[in-house]
């Protein structure tokens, strides 16, 4: 019983000192990722923005965000990395599909 306290204390030590590391091996490599940016990289910023890496410099980034609109964000800000996804055929055409309401007048007798 006199040996629980101590233990406990070191336990809860140990997580600490897990948890310290875990993090450090975490911003480390956020900072090789927001360091290894290139033009043409589809990025996400901590605002959860999604955009492409137009240009670099060593504390900004230009990124697109819409076609043809550019703005400068700093490197700290950028989260991940994104994979290009392949588009949908409704992507392509600008079209979303949405149900039809089965209860809507349809035909010619529907202006009774």
């Amino acid at each position: 019983m006199e040996l629980l306290l101590p233990l406990l204390i070191v336990v809860l030590f140990g997580l600490m000192v897990m948890q310290m590391v875990r993090q450090r091996k975490t911003m480390k490599q956020v900072q090789e990722l927001q360091n290894d940016l290139q033009p043409g990289d589809l990025v996400m910023t901590t605002a959860g923005l999604h955009a492409k890496v137009v240009s670099t410099s060593e504390a900004t980034l230009d990124l697109e965000i819409a076609p043809g609109v550019v703005s400068t964000w700093d490197r700290r800000v950028i989260r991940e990395r994104l994979t290009p996804q392949e588009p949908t055929a409704a992507q392509d055409l600008g079209t979303t599909e949405s149900p039809e309401n089965p209860d809507s007048p349809t035909g010619p007798d529907s202006e009774k």
